[in-house]
């Protein structure tokens, strides 16, 4: 695109309505390329992404491309575009009545009326965009019905009359269910969604009456417990051809982002940009047959990052985007995290220490049982707190995608710890300061090593190289210097930890860090103390030996560290030299 003749594109920043892109001039990455592979699936389909990818504006374009009363504005609108050279038969075909369960809100004693009020009014405004098509006094009839549920079948009745074909568009299908789990409790929750409860109610009427269905939410919850209320959506959550639709692709950011260089919008280097956001934004897979695709980037953390860029000429102070707080709380709460019993605690525990867990994937499970196994699991891989990291037997493995996701985990861990005893942050942020710039370690290890002595002698945590392995993962996340990466495959091995130094932020850094932990048993005598402490040394050197560490330790000095426990207190800490 010659950006001399025309302006440079906006930022799409908080941007979710399709036709405002357009209107405002603002970039759009196409995904248009997936309205064919849709239609040819099924007239009902059922997708599941995490927040912050992208759907709602997802679902805006395809209310765009589908809504009859568009088509005048087609070329305007998707010209540009892959579609607007590939229209399909159902281009500008249907009335489309657009619903977004985000928007009912309430307290538990008005649910059924504000839900109702809600569906209700977008009943009537439909009534009246296309009243042409079926009769004069139609948006007055509909107005008249008695409830939501009165006004979605006198629509669905008159279609067939006059001929009229409906697309049913649903965002964030399951928000106002969750709300209701999340605020108020599983017993009112059930009565919603199961018997005669009125949102169970509203989706029966969405079968018989509508062409074309297409849901969207974060969780598969809420559809298993409305099954037989609705049963013919075919899920493609998993499937392979789905699995770019949402987010960004690499290509997709670095055409972006060279657009926005080539208009003099950006001063740095675009692969160095992008190498910077991979660790903190990208590596999602949501199906199994994409595990050789292109990695998706969260869209809403690259634009938060762009516009960064853009406005300041530099990353973000801060690389995950406050906003997405907000998510992990209303997650956090609706898990229970705060109130894991020890199986789903110790979930959590091997996730935020290993990085990964082998499990199935459940595409649909009730409310009731969230807390068994393979579903919780599962119910963190669809909050996008887990990712196909790849395959183990029959089995998929699930990883924690990038670091803003890893900073979660670490933040419960450290809930958790502080819960038992309140972590002095000031004292590690001093501690990690003399290691960054200095290279003085030892009160880095000595103060996290004391802080996991004491915590355990208020409250005894389980004893075990993992657990430390946890603690001290916990801690480091702290360090805003490093990139702290557990299990980093070098030379044929895995380190526990390599402190990797964000340069980009924070140049002053001047030394990096391998530290390899060990445990030792009440009884393990001090032979085999002294065996396992030459074993850490020699792993040491061999990481060291690896090319891949002199990329990542980029221009500082590269210390190896070596941390010997006994149960819970540090015996032995030392440099290893050549």
């Amino acid at each position: 695109m010659n950006t001399n003749e025309q302006p440079v594109k906006q930022l799409p920043l908080g941007i979710s309505d399709f036709e405002l892109i357009n209107k405002q001039n603002c970039y759009y990455v196409d995904k248009t390329m997936f309205i064919p592979r849709m239609e040819f699936v099924s007239n009902y389909l059922f997708l599941v992404r995490p927040r912050r990818f992208g759907k709602s504006l997802m679902l805006s374009m395809l209310k765009a491309y589908y809504d009859v009363n568009m088509k005048d504005s087609f070329d305007k609108l998707f010209g540009d575009l892959w579609i607007g050279s590939h229209p399909t038969p159902y281009k500008n075909y249907y009335a489309v009545l657009h619903l977004d369960f985000s928007q009912v809100i309430g307290s538990i004693g008005k649910l059924q009326e504000n839900f109702d009020e809600y569906c209700g009014m977008v009943c009537e405004i439909f009534a009246q965009q296309y009243e042409h098509l079926f009769y004069d006094g139609f948006a007055k009839d509909v107005k008249e019905a008695s409830n939501a549920g009165g006004k979605l079948n006198l629509i669905g009745r008159k279609a067939k009359m006059y001929g009229v074909p409906l697309y049913l568009i649903v965002d964030e299908y399951d928000n106002f269910t969750n709300t209701v789990l999340n605020q108020h409790g599983e017993d009112i929750y059930m009565s919603l969604t199961h018997g005669e409860g009125f949102y169970r109610d509203i989706f029966k009427i969405f079968k018989p009456n509508f062409e074309r269905v297409l849901m969207l939410g974060v969780s598969p919850v809420t559809m298993d417990d409305l099954t037989s209320g609705y049963n013919i959506a075919t899920n493609i959550t998993a499937e392979g051809e789905f699995n770019q639709m949402l987010g960004f692709s690499e290509d997709d950011v670095r055409v972006m982002f060279n657009y926005y260089k080539d208009a003099g919008w950006l001063k740095n280097d675009v692969e160095t940009m992008i190498e910077e956001m991979k660790p903190w934004y990208d590596n999602y897979c949501f199906a199994k047959e994409g595990l050789n695709d292109s990695r998706m980037f969260n869209s809403d953390m690259v634009l938060y990052y762009l516009g960064n860029q853009v406005r300041n000429g530099h990353s973000p102070d801060e690389m995950v985007n406050p906003n997405a707080r907000t998510d992990y709380k209303k997650m956090k709460k609706l898990i229970q995290l705060d109130k894991l019993e020890p199986q789903r605690k110790s979930i959590i525990y091997q996730i935020a220490e290993q990085g990964y867990i082998d499990s199935t994937l459940v595409s649909y499970f009730p409310a009731s049982e969230m807390v068994k196994f393979d579903n919780f699991v599962s119910l963190l891989y669809y909050y996008g707190m887990l990712t196909i990291a790849g395959t183990s037997g029959f089995m998929l493995r699930l990883g924690i995608p990038n670091n803003n996701v890893r900073k979660q985990y670490y933040g419960y861990l450290l809930e958790e710890y502080d819960r038992i005893r309140t972590v002095n942050h000031w004292q590690i942020d001093q501690a990690f300061q003399r290691a960054a710039v200095s290279g003085d370690w030892h009160p880095l290890v000595q103060t996290v090593s004391d802080e996991y002595e004491k915590t355990c002698a208020v409250r005894c945590l389980i004893e075990g190289e993992r657990n430390i392995q946890g603690f001290f993962t916990a801690y480091f996340s702290l360090c805003p210097y490093y990139l702290t990466a557990p299990e980093v495959e070098l030379n044929h091995g895995y380190c526990d930890f390599f402190l990797m130094p964000d340069l980009n932020r924070y140049p002053m850094v001047a030394h990096s860090y391998i530290i390899e932990l060990k445990y030792l048993k009440t009884d393990d005598s001090e032979a085999t103390a002294e065996e396992q402490w030459q074993q850490a040394r020699e792993q040491l050197l061999r990481y060291a030996q690896d090319e891949k560490v002199r990329l990542l330790q980029a221009n500082t000095q590269l210390h190896l560290v070596a941390a010997q426990f006994r149960t819970h207190q540090l015996v032995r800490a030392e440099e290893i030299g050549d």
